[in-house]
């Protein structure tokens, strides 16, 4: 995941991921994955992502909101569908349609961007998607 999310900042010129991007949508299928994401995606340093979770980092209100449509499981985990939902929040997102009760307001603040991830398989033969879209 590390190599994969590198890979896609470089190409989409992302320097400091936690304060350019806006919000992100992550394949959250177990709330420890949740947390390694965090810090394998450079929006918590390594060990901290619990400790910016208590600090509400990644909330709706947060410095980098994670997940505002409640995630994966709270859509029942749509094999084949999860990517397509992740890019819809974060084009409602961007471009400042979402739902009141789920506005971010890091949009409002400048940023532009926004990441999807997404991961698939079995251990040894897993799968890593990252998209960085906006702009």
């Amino acid at each position: 995941m590390v190599a994969s999310a590198r890979d896609a900042y470089e190409q989409a010129g992302v320097t400091d991921p936690r304060a350019e991007i806006a919000m992100a949508e992550v394949h959250d299928c177990f709330t420890p994955t949740e947390l390694v994401l965090m810090e394998d995606l450079g929006f918590s340093e390594r060990g901290r992502a619990w400790k910016d979770v208590l600090d509400g980092v990644f909330d709706l209100e947060g410095e980098l909101p994670v997940n505002p449509d409640g995630g994966l499981k709270a859509f029942g985990h749509p094999v084949g569908a999860t990517g397509l939902r992740m890019m819809f929040e974060a084009w409602l997102q961007l471009r400042g349609e979402a739902p009141p009760e789920r506005t971010i307001k890091s949009v409002a603040s400048g940023r532009k961007l926004a990441v999807t991830h997404n991961l698939g398989g079995v251990p040894g033969q897993c799968v890593s998607f990252l998209s960085v879209v906006g702009g």
